[in-house]
């Protein structure tokens, strides 16, 4: 009997979550990715294919002062990063695309931190 990793069984959930969850033209994707070392927020365009704003943990201003790129400190600035480069852009309002994790901790924090900058979701 075959066993499914962890990564496996988040990759079927955000298949799941995918099937409901589109970004257009009007509202488009924010895109949440953790790694063991970084997070990543981008925001795409489904209806075209394209990546409108992207904000990591890798940026250096980002990584600046930060105690490490993998907690919820650094979460939070990336998701500042990310609503103040969506509203730069005239982005408003995204649908939000959690990637198959938990809404908790990082995700959650990095969510947060883009509504309190004014992005709306």
């Amino acid at each position: 009997m075959a066993r499914n990793s962890k990564n496996d069984s988040r990759r079927a959930r955000h298949v799941r979550l995918r099937k409901r969850v589109s970004g257009s033209a009007e509202r488009p994707r924010l895109m949440v990715r953790r790694t063991l070392h970084h997070i990543y927020a981008v925001i795409v365009d489904d209806a075209k294919g394209h990546t409108l704003v992207a904000s990591s943990t890798r940026e250096k201003s980002l990584a600046e002062g930060l105690e490490s790129t993998t907690n919820i400190d650094a979460a939070t600035r990336v998701g500042s990063s990310i609503a103040a480069k969506a509203k730069a852009a005239g982005i408003a309002s995204v649908v939000f695309d959690r990637g198959g994790y938990q809404y908790h901790g990082r995700v959650a924090a990095l969510a947060q931190a883009a509504r309190e900058a004014g992005l709306e979701f």
